[in-house]
């Protein structure tokens, strides 16, 4: 199973900027499709940003524009690049790596948005 390290979550004030990195074991990491998922208080995970393995992107329409998913295929990373942070975006950010009989996720860094 591919063990996910993730980092990067912290206490910003509206506006500013983060980025979460996770750090993926083992040699698949080129061959699997990442995503990062979040979940705010009280609510349910939702999908926030893909890549797959040729580097196509795909966003959810709530972080489309201020968000950025890239990969890293030598360092086995994936990062998410958040910037003009909004007061509905804390929440516990997760990412999950798919294929190769795998599915696995991080344990979530928790990012909090406020003034």
């Amino acid at each position: 199973q591919v063990q996910l390290v993730e980092s990067g979550g912290g206490l910003v004030q509206p506006g500013e900027s983060l980025r979460l990195s996770c750090a993926a074991s083992g040699s698949i990491f080129s061959r699997s499709f990442m995503t990062w998922y979040r979940q705010p208080p009280g609510k349910q995970r939702e999908w926030v940003a893909a890549i797959s393995t040729d580097s196509s992107t795909a966003y959810a329409d709530s972080v489309k524009g201020r968000f950025t998913i890239s990969r890293d295929n030598a360092k086995n990373t994936v990062y998410l690049q958040m910037n003009n942070l909004k007061p509905e975006d804390p929440a516990v950010y997760y990412c999950r790596s798919r294929g190769s009989g795998h599915d696995s996720w991080g344990q979530g860094p928790q990012v909090t948005v406020s003034s």
